[in-house]
C-alpha cells in the first residue's frame, strides 16, 4: 500500500510517501521545511517532488495520512485542506491522526512516553503515552503545569524538552512513517476514515468583527 502522508502541524511542513504493508513501513520520499510562515507555499511542490523522486504519479496512492494537531489554526487548514484535496480528486481515503500520537508512534520501545510541541504563548501541547497508547491529552498551557504521571521520556524539540526533568527523544515534528504507523489499524483493515476534524484546543488569535466588538462591550 502506498500512502501519502503530510503534517502541518508545527513550524515543520511534512510530506512524504510511505509504504505500509500490515506494520512494515518503509519512506520512499520525504520532504521537511521547517519554516512556520511557508506552509502554503511549499507543501503542495514537496509532495509532488516527494512523488517525482520515486517515479510515481498521483493515482498510484492508495490512501492518504494527514495530522490534525494540535497545533496553530494556519498550520492545521493548510496540511487538512491539501490532503482533502487530494483524497478528493483521487479518490482515496483520508486519515486524520492527532500528530501526538505520530510522534508517540515513532517511538514503540518507549513504555512511559510524554511528547510535547510548540503551543506558542510560552505553552506546549502535551499528552502521554503507555505502549504507544494515548492515555491522557492532548492538552494545552504552561510547562509547568503539564501532568508529567508516570512519564519517565519526553520527547520534543529541544526547547521544550529541556523543560521537563526526564529523559529527552528530540523529535522536531511528526514524520511521515509516523503518520502511518498511528493509523496503521484502519489502513490494514480498510475502515472508513473518521471525518477530519482539527485539534486547535483553543481558538484561534483571530476573531471576526462580530466576536472584536462583542469583547469590547464586555468590557466597558
Amino acid at each position: 500500500m502506498l500512502v501519502l502522508a503530510v503534517d502541518t502541524s508545527t513550524p515543520s511542513v511534512t510530506a512524504g510517501v510511505v509504504r505500509y504493508d500490515d506494520g512494515a513501513v518503509e519512506t520512499l520520499a520525504a520532504r521537511i521545511v521547517v519554516d512556520a510562515r511557508l506552509h502554503a507555499e511549499v507543501l503542495t511542490p514537496n509532495i509532488l517532488e516527494c512523488l517525482a523522486e520515486v517515479e510515481l504519479a498521483p493515482a498510484d496512492l492508495d490512501a492518504v495520512v494527514v495530522g490534525v494537531g494540535p497545533g496553530p489554526f494556519t498550520g492545521l487548514r493548510v496540511g487538512m485542506a491539501t490532503a482533502a484535496a487530494f483524497g478528493d480528486a483521487l479518490g482515496l481515503p483520508v486519515h486524520g491522526v492527532c500528530s501526538l500520537d505520530a510522534i508517540a508512534a515513532q517511538l514503540p520501545s518507549e513504555s512511559e512516553l510524554l511528547v510535547v510541541t510548540d503551543a506558542r504563548r510560552r505553552e506546549v501541547y502535551s499528552a502521554r503515552y503507555r505502549d504507544s497508547t494515548r492515555i491522557s491529552g492532548p492538552d494545552v498551557g504552561a510547562a509547568d503545569l503539564v501532568d508529567i504521571g508516570s512519564a519517565t521520556v519526553v520527547a520534543g524539540s529541544p526547547a521544550h524538552t529541556a523543560l521537563f526533568e526526564l529523559e529527552v527523544r528530540e523529535v522536531n515534528s511528526p514524520s511521515p512513517e509516523g503518520l502511518v504507523l498511528a493509523v496503521g489499524d484502519a489502513l490494514t483493515s480498510g475502515a472508513k476514515p473518521e471525518p477530519l476534524i482539527p485539534l486547535y484546543l483553543r481558538r484561534p488569535d483571530a476573531k471576526t468583527i462580530a466576536e472584536r466588538e462583542a469583547a469590547k462591550q464586555v468590557a466597558k
